[in-house]
């Protein structure tokens, strides 16, 4: 199949394809006599596989190494599982900073709406926004 049909089976771009080939996600495809790349049901289920394992969290560089793993004939699952848990850590650490954020932003919210905006005469600062905050 061309690089169109496989961009529509893989729901990426073209341009997408060209790009995982450039860094080795996928590998580079037999040619046709007249040049154009020639793609098997192989690389749409390898295409899939990316596209979902980057829709969990992981970074291409992640994807790469369990498919090096795969390519080497070594299961990859106890790989996956770390890669993943680790995402997770990283998930709930981003979690608290965001609570931590919201938790702020919302002590400034109740500061603003007891702030009588006519005394706010400072040139470079907004009152709600001080120091202390």
């Amino acid at each position: 199949m061309k690089i169109g049909e496989l961009a529509d089976l893989g729901s990426v771009s073209t341009k997408t394809i060209r790009f995982y080939e450039s860094i080795g996600l996928l590998p580079e495809p037999e040619r046709t006599p007249s040049g154009y790349r020639d793609y098997d049901h192989d690389t749409v289920e390898r295409l899939q596989f990316i596209r979902d394992a980057q829709a969990t969290g992981l970074r291409l560089s992640e994807i790469a190494s369990v498919l090096e793993l795969k390519e080497a004939g070594q299961g990859s699952c106890a790989h996956t599982s770390e890669l993943l848990d680790r995402h997770l850590r990283e998930l709930d650490e981003q979690i608290l900073r965001l609570q931590s954020a919201r938790r702020h932003l919302a002590d400034l919210a109740a500061r603003a709406s007891g702030l009588d905006p006519t005394t706010c005469t400072d040139p470079n600062r907004c009152q709600v926004i001080t120091a202390d905050y």
